[in-house]
Protein backbone atom coordinates (compact mmCIF):
# COMPACT_ATOMS: atom_id res chain seq x y z
CA UNK A 1 0.00 0.00 0.00
CA UNK A 2 1.29 3.56 -0.61
CA UNK A 3 -0.81 7.02 0.60
CA UNK A 4 -1.12 9.22 -2.00
CA UNK A 5 -3.85 12.45 -1.88
CA UNK A 6 -6.42 10.51 -1.91
CA UNK A 7 -5.83 8.02 1.04
CA UNK A 8 -4.15 4.73 0.61
CA UNK A 9 -4.07 2.56 -2.03
CA UNK A 10 -2.61 -0.73 -3.51
CA UNK A 11 -1.91 -1.46 -7.01
CA UNK A 12 -3.04 -4.95 -8.10
CA UNK A 13 -2.40 -6.85 -11.62
CA UNK A 14 -3.68 -9.23 -14.33
CA UNK A 15 -7.34 -9.45 -16.31
CA UNK A 16 -9.27 -11.42 -13.60
CA UNK A 17 -8.34 -9.57 -10.62
CA UNK A 18 -8.75 -5.84 -12.07
CA UNK A 19 -11.98 -6.98 -13.62
CA UNK A 20 -13.62 -8.07 -9.90
CA UNK A 21 -12.02 -5.27 -8.17
CA UNK A 22 -14.41 -3.15 -10.97
CA UNK A 23 -16.87 -4.87 -10.07
CA UNK A 24 -16.52 -4.53 -6.22
CA UNK A 25 -16.62 -0.85 -6.75
CA UNK A 26 -12.96 -0.84 -4.93
CA UNK A 27 -11.10 -0.24 -7.99
CA UNK A 28 -10.25 4.13 -8.44
CA UNK A 29 -8.52 3.87 -12.22
CA UNK A 30 -6.84 1.65 -14.50
CA UNK A 31 -3.47 1.70 -15.93
CA UNK A 32 -3.36 -0.07 -19.65
CA UNK A 33 -0.21 -0.71 -20.90
CA UNK A 34 0.36 1.18 -24.25
CA UNK A 35 0.11 -1.29 -27.62
CA UNK A 36 -2.57 -3.59 -25.67
CA UNK A 37 -5.38 -3.89 -27.89
CA UNK A 38 -8.84 -3.13 -26.64
CA UNK A 39 -10.37 -5.42 -29.11
CA UNK A 40 -8.81 -8.39 -27.58
CA UNK A 41 -8.94 -9.95 -24.35
CA UNK A 42 -8.99 -6.86 -22.91
CA UNK A 43 -12.11 -5.64 -24.38
CA UNK A 44 -14.94 -6.95 -21.91
CA UNK A 45 -13.16 -5.35 -19.15
CA UNK A 46 -12.59 -1.89 -20.97
CA UNK A 47 -16.52 -2.42 -21.40
CA UNK A 48 -16.87 -2.75 -17.51
CA UNK A 49 -14.67 0.23 -16.22
CA UNK A 50 -16.72 2.20 -18.80
CA UNK A 51 -19.99 1.39 -17.15
CA UNK A 52 -18.65 2.20 -13.86
CA UNK A 53 -17.35 4.94 -14.37
CA UNK A 54 -13.50 4.07 -14.30
CA UNK A 55 -10.89 6.30 -15.88
CA UNK A 56 -8.87 4.06 -17.93
CA UNK A 57 -5.19 5.87 -19.01
CA UNK A 58 -2.62 4.44 -21.52
CA UNK A 59 1.00 4.12 -19.85
CA UNK A 60 4.09 2.49 -21.09
CA UNK A 61 4.75 -1.26 -19.80
CA UNK A 62 7.42 -0.50 -17.66
CA UNK A 63 5.34 2.51 -15.43
CA UNK A 64 3.32 -0.61 -14.77
CA UNK A 65 6.53 -3.27 -13.81
CA UNK A 66 7.28 0.31 -11.76
CA UNK A 67 4.58 -0.72 -9.57
CA UNK A 68 6.04 -4.62 -8.36
CA UNK A 69 3.00 -6.20 -9.85
CA UNK A 70 3.60 -9.13 -11.30
CA UNK A 71 2.63 -10.90 -14.54
CA UNK A 72 -0.11 -8.00 -14.79
CA UNK A 73 -1.10 -9.18 -18.31
CA UNK A 74 -0.40 -5.15 -19.28
CA UNK A 75 -3.32 -3.95 -16.81
CA UNK A 76 -3.12 -2.72 -13.68
CA UNK A 77 -5.92 -1.20 -11.02
CA UNK A 78 -5.30 1.31 -8.34
CA UNK A 79 -7.64 -0.27 -5.67
CA UNK A 80 -9.05 1.40 -2.13
CA UNK A 81 -8.21 -1.11 0.32
CA UNK A 82 -11.57 -2.55 1.50
CA UNK A 83 -12.72 -2.20 5.02
CA UNK A 84 -12.36 -5.10 7.25
CA UNK A 85 -15.12 -5.68 10.18
CA UNK A 86 -14.30 -5.60 13.93
CA UNK A 87 -16.08 -7.53 16.32
CA UNK A 88 -18.67 -5.17 17.05
CA UNK A 89 -19.75 -4.65 13.14
CA UNK A 90 -19.30 -8.61 12.19
CA UNK A 91 -22.55 -8.72 15.00
CA UNK A 92 -24.52 -6.65 13.10
CA UNK A 93 -24.09 -8.20 9.66
CA UNK A 94 -27.45 -10.04 8.47
CA UNK A 95 -27.39 -13.66 7.99
CA UNK A 96 -29.79 -15.88 6.53
CA UNK A 97 -31.54 -19.37 7.21
CA UNK A 98 -28.68 -20.73 5.18
CA UNK A 99 -25.74 -18.66 5.62
CA UNK A 100 -22.05 -19.96 5.37
CA UNK A 101 -19.66 -18.73 7.10
CA UNK A 102 -15.73 -19.24 6.70
CA UNK A 103 -13.30 -19.09 9.86
CA UNK A 104 -9.57 -19.12 9.26
CA UNK A 105 -7.97 -20.05 12.59
CA UNK A 106 -4.08 -18.98 11.79
CA UNK A 107 -3.58 -18.88 8.15
CA UNK A 108 -0.29 -16.56 7.79
CA UNK A 109 0.14 -17.02 4.06
CA UNK A 110 -1.16 -14.61 1.87
CA UNK A 111 -1.51 -17.29 -1.51
CA UNK A 112 -3.38 -19.76 0.94
CA UNK A 113 -5.35 -16.80 2.35
CA UNK A 114 -6.25 -15.43 -1.19
CA UNK A 115 -7.31 -19.08 -2.44
CA UNK A 116 -9.23 -19.92 0.80
CA UNK A 117 -11.32 -16.53 0.43
CA UNK A 118 -12.09 -17.62 -3.36
CA UNK A 119 -13.42 -20.34 -2.52
CA UNK A 120 -15.59 -19.32 0.31
CA UNK A 121 -16.88 -16.82 -2.22
CA UNK A 122 -17.67 -19.27 -4.97
CA UNK A 123 -19.79 -21.40 -2.28
CA UNK A 124 -21.44 -18.12 -1.63
CA UNK A 125 -20.29 -17.88 1.73
CA UNK A 126 -21.38 -14.57 3.74
CA UNK A 127 -18.81 -13.51 5.66
CA UNK A 128 -14.94 -14.55 5.82
CA UNK A 129 -13.40 -14.40 9.39
CA UNK A 130 -9.55 -14.23 10.44
CA UNK A 131 -7.67 -13.63 13.27
CA UNK A 132 -5.99 -9.94 14.08
CA UNK A 133 -2.66 -11.96 14.97
CA UNK A 134 -1.14 -14.50 12.99
CA UNK A 135 -3.20 -14.11 9.87
CA UNK A 136 -2.01 -13.10 6.96
CA UNK A 137 -2.56 -9.73 5.62
CA UNK A 138 -5.60 -8.64 2.90
CA UNK A 139 -2.35 -7.85 0.72
CA UNK A 140 -2.13 -7.45 -3.49
CA UNK A 141 -0.79 -10.84 -3.19
CA UNK A 142 -4.01 -12.45 -1.29
CA UNK A 143 -6.22 -10.36 -3.75
CA UNK A 144 -4.61 -12.22 -6.77
CA UNK A 145 -4.54 -15.23 -5.15
CA UNK A 146 -8.44 -15.02 -4.39
CA UNK A 147 -8.37 -13.75 -8.34
CA UNK A 148 -10.03 -10.88 -6.79
CA UNK A 149 -12.94 -12.95 -5.30
CA UNK A 150 -11.86 -11.34 -1.67
CA UNK A 151 -12.98 -7.91 -2.53
CA UNK A 152 -16.13 -9.29 -2.74
CA UNK A 153 -16.91 -11.02 0.75
CA UNK A 154 -17.05 -9.14 3.78
CA UNK A 155 -13.70 -9.72 6.32
CA UNK A 156 -13.87 -9.64 9.69
CA UNK A 157 -10.57 -9.42 11.79
CA UNK A 158 -11.03 -10.29 15.06
CA UNK A 159 -8.94 -9.97 17.76
CA UNK A 160 -10.72 -13.44 19.99
CA UNK A 161 -11.59 -16.05 17.45
CA UNK A 162 -12.70 -18.14 20.42
CA UNK A 163 -15.39 -15.32 21.69
CA UNK A 164 -16.38 -14.82 18.17
CA UNK A 165 -17.21 -18.73 17.15
CA UNK A 166 -19.26 -18.26 20.87
CA UNK A 167 -21.04 -15.26 19.26
CA UNK A 168 -22.14 -17.17 15.99
CA UNK A 169 -23.30 -19.75 17.48
CA UNK A 170 -25.52 -17.67 19.94
CA UNK A 171 -26.70 -16.66 16.50
CA UNK A 172 -28.15 -19.94 15.76
CA UNK A 173 -24.79 -21.19 14.02
CA UNK A 174 -23.81 -24.55 13.69
CA UNK A 175 -19.76 -24.69 13.62
CA UNK A 176 -17.82 -27.77 12.12
CA UNK A 177 -13.90 -28.07 12.12
CA UNK A 178 -11.96 -29.53 9.38
CA UNK A 179 -10.05 -31.49 11.50
CA UNK A 180 -7.46 -34.34 10.04
CA UNK A 181 -7.34 -36.38 13.55
CA UNK A 182 -11.30 -36.13 13.83
CA UNK A 183 -12.85 -39.74 14.00
CA UNK A 184 -15.95 -38.56 12.02
CA UNK A 185 -15.23 -38.15 8.43
CA UNK A 186 -16.81 -36.10 5.85
CA UNK A 187 -18.02 -39.15 3.83
CA UNK A 188 -19.83 -40.73 6.89
CA UNK A 189 -20.99 -37.65 8.65
CA UNK A 190 -24.51 -35.75 7.11
CA UNK A 191 -23.17 -31.99 6.76
CA UNK A 192 -25.39 -30.15 9.37
CA UNK A 193 -28.99 -27.85 7.99
CA UNK A 194 -29.36 -24.17 8.57
CA UNK A 195 -26.34 -21.94 8.62
CA UNK A 196 -22.75 -23.40 9.21
CA UNK A 197 -19.34 -21.94 10.35
CA UNK A 198 -16.75 -23.68 8.81
CA UNK A 199 -13.54 -23.43 10.75
CA UNK A 200 -10.00 -24.30 9.18
CA UNK A 201 -6.80 -24.42 10.94
CA UNK A 202 -3.48 -23.73 9.47
CA UNK A 203 -1.41 -26.67 7.56
CA UNK A 204 0.36 -27.68 9.80
CA UNK A 205 -0.85 -26.88 13.37
CA UNK A 206 -4.72 -27.52 12.74
CA UNK A 207 -7.27 -25.74 14.49
CA UNK A 208 -5.87 -24.28 17.79
CA UNK A 209 -7.11 -26.30 20.95
CA UNK A 210 -9.21 -23.29 22.10
CA UNK A 211 -11.42 -23.13 18.78
CA UNK A 212 -10.88 -26.87 18.51
CA UNK A 213 -13.15 -27.21 21.64
CA UNK A 214 -15.62 -24.55 20.65
CA UNK A 215 -16.92 -26.34 17.53
CA UNK A 216 -19.93 -28.18 17.63
CA UNK A 217 -18.12 -30.88 15.49
CA UNK A 218 -14.95 -31.66 14.24
CA UNK A 219 -14.61 -34.02 10.69
CA UNK A 220 -11.95 -35.09 8.83
CA UNK A 221 -11.64 -35.39 4.71
CA UNK A 222 -10.47 -38.86 4.18
CA UNK A 223 -7.31 -39.34 2.45
CA UNK A 224 -7.10 -42.49 -0.09
CA UNK A 225 -3.19 -41.05 -1.60
CA UNK A 226 0.12 -41.85 0.27
CA UNK A 227 0.72 -37.77 1.07
CA UNK A 228 -2.04 -38.18 3.51
CA UNK A 229 -2.67 -34.14 3.39
CA UNK A 230 -4.00 -31.13 1.27
CA UNK A 231 -2.95 -27.92 1.91
CA UNK A 232 -5.45 -25.52 3.53
CA UNK A 233 -7.30 -24.20 0.61
CA UNK A 234 -8.02 -27.33 -0.89
CA UNK A 235 -9.31 -28.85 2.29
CA UNK A 236 -11.56 -26.13 2.99
CA UNK A 237 -12.71 -26.23 -1.33
CA UNK A 238 -13.54 -29.67 -0.17
CA UNK A 239 -14.92 -29.20 3.21
CA UNK A 240 -17.42 -26.54 1.13
CA UNK A 241 -18.26 -27.88 -2.10
CA UNK A 242 -17.52 -31.66 -1.52
CA UNK A 243 -19.59 -31.83 1.81
CA UNK A 244 -21.41 -28.55 3.04
CA UNK A 245 -23.30 -27.84 -0.18
CA UNK A 246 -23.54 -31.28 -1.40
CA UNK A 247 -27.39 -32.01 0.33
CA UNK A 248 -28.31 -28.36 -0.44
CA UNK A 249 -30.87 -28.76 -3.96
CA UNK A 250 -31.65 -25.31 -6.58
CA UNK A 251 -34.30 -25.13 -4.56
CA UNK A 252 -32.49 -23.74 -1.90
CA UNK A 253 -31.53 -20.05 -1.62
CA UNK A 254 -27.63 -20.54 -1.71
CA UNK A 255 -25.79 -19.54 1.23
CA UNK A 256 -24.64 -15.75 0.58
CA UNK A 257 -27.03 -15.04 -1.68
CA UNK A 258 -29.72 -12.12 -2.02
CA UNK A 259 -32.42 -13.84 -0.60
CA UNK A 260 -30.20 -14.93 2.58
CA UNK A 261 -29.09 -11.56 3.17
Amino acid sequence: MRPDGRGLEFAIGGRRPVTEAIRSGHARRILLANGLSASGPARALLAEADAAGVSVTRVERAALDRHGVRDHQGVVAMVAPPPELDERALAGLPLGPHAIAVVLDGIEDPQNFGAAARSAEAAGAAMLVVRSRRAAPLTPAAIRASAGAVLHLPVARVTNLRRTIDALKDRGLFVAGLDHLASATIDDTPPPDGPVALVLGAEEAGISRLVKESCDLLVAIPMRGRTGSLNASAALAVGLFGWLLRSRSAGVAQPGSASDL
